[in-house]
């Protein structure tokens, strides 16, 4: 395995391409009793369109999320999740919009459990039964889904950012297209998506790189083919598809999410270092220590659950920034307003450089999260960069970046708004 060490983080990384694609990252952590690993698939809600072995298909939304619940069955009838349980494991799985991943966490017998896990990703058992008996279950996931309003402010404001791409369905799928899900349609996703060119393995602890890798050689298919061609639809313009959106629900408060497209930068060192230059320019914007944070909890405008979240997946980007507010259409008001102070007058330096080193801070005391680490790096390393080299880039971020990025990036008109009102009564 190739090792890379950190020392200005005190962080040292294996890692490997196997012959049959799989990539794979060890970040030792000696000393520590527990450990976490993860192997993430480069598919996810999003991935509904695609070409393979010459032929065109678009599936139900939902799949990927159902591929998911159905990948812990195993054709003898054994039951993954209870033997990763009477392991002491700690395990769960999750899909997001170009990503499913299957993790667990334990502080004993981590080598046998991380056989269980490559296997049962690897073992695809599929039958018209037990898909037909997981739809109830995934159903009522749907519609609870769609009680939280956290939840239903997300999927209305993609659906609000983007006309047609297929981010804008709802990872979950509905009732409805769930039942267009059968095994076939299963056997076809795995097919495209579940081979170890696809795939990354990333784990953490204090373990030994070389076991390993000779676990994942072991238990992973020798070879791996390319993956299904992904077909997201035509490119989108930057200006949203439907700039406003209100409705009620039961909630005590307003909720609100405010939302903006973002250009992504090429994969690879570039997409880090946006990523790190808007993380920052958000923080010296939003922050709970910003100007602009001040004044409007002071006013009773935003409260402590005010926050803001840059996403780029499935070849978007979109930062969403929102809470929980008496006045949304007034937080934006005030939001323009400080993107135009900003724009005229630059971030204050004194101001800039603190906010950097606190980023610093920050990242580095998430090292210490395992969990955190290992599926940032699964994460980043299927658009090019390794995490891990954010530490050594941020300084480099300079003051000019964060302003340009702002003003590029959060235009006025580019801004959509949505909100969840209390039902009126």
């Amino acid at each position: 395995m190739e090792h890379k060490a950190y020392p200005n983080i005190g962080e040292d990384l294996y890692s490997a391409t196997l012959p049959n694609g799989l990539r794979l990252c060890v970040v030792p952590k000696p000393g520590f009793r527990s450990a976490f690993a993860v192997l993430a698939v480069r598919c996810g809600g999003a991935y509904r369109r695609f070409s393979l072995d010459g032929e065109r298909y678009q599936v139900p939304a939902g799949v990927a999320h159902y591929l998911e619940h159905k990948m812990f069955d195993l054709p003898d009838g054994d039951d993954a999740l209870e033997r990763l349980t009477s392991n002491g494991a700690d395990h769960n799985a999750f899909t997001a919009d170009d990503i499913t991943c299957y993790h667990f966490e334990c502080a004993g017998n981590f080598y046998e459990d991380l056989r269980l896990l490559l296997h049962l990703v690897c073992t695809p058992y599929f039958t018209e039964e037990t898909v037909q008996k997981e739809q109830g279950i995934i159903a009522q996931e749907i519609l609870e889904d769609r009680d939280d309003p956290v939840s239903v402010l997300y999927d209305r404001m993609l659906r609000q950012l983007y006309a047609g791409h297929p981010i804008r369905d709802r990872i979950l799928g509905t009732v409805e297209s769930i039942r267009q899900i059968s095994a076939q349609t299963l056997e076809l996703c795995y097919r495209a998506f579940y081979t170890p060119r696809n795939m990354v393995l990333c784990v953490a602890g204090d373990l030994d790189p070389a076991e390993v890798e000779r676990i994942a050689r072991e238990e992973l298919p020798e070879t791996g083919d390319d993956p299904a061609a992904v077909d997201f639809g035509p490119e989108e313009g930057m200006d949203p598809a439907e700039p406003f959106h209100r409705e009620e629900m039961d909630v005590s408060a307003p909720q609100f999410l405010i939302g903006v497209k973002i250009a992504p930068s090429p994969t690879g060192e570039a997409r880090l270092r946006q990523r790190l230059t808007a993380s920052l320019a958000l923080r010296l914007l939003l922050g709970s220590s910003s100007p602009f944070y001040q004044r409007l909890y002071a006013q009773g405008l935003l409260d402590r659950d005010f926050g803001a979240e840059l996403d780029f997946s499935a070849g978007t980007g979109s930062l969403l920034l929102g809470g929980e507010s008496r006045d949304p259409e007034a937080v934006l008001r005030e939001l323009r307003k400080e993107l135009e102070q900003i724009s005229r007058e630059g971030f204050d330096p004194g101001r800039f450089e603190r906010a950097k080193r606190a980023s610093l801070g920050a990242r580095l005391r998430g090292l210490e999260d395992f969990e955190s680490l290992c599926l940032a790096l699964a994460e980043d390393l299927f658009v090019g960069y390794c995490p891990l080299d954010a530490a050594a880039l941020l300084p480099q971020i300079q003051k000019e970046d964060c302003e340009a990025f702002l003003r590029d990036a959060l235009l006025p008109e580019r801004l959509a708004l949505s909100i969840i009102a209390p039902r009126r009564t």
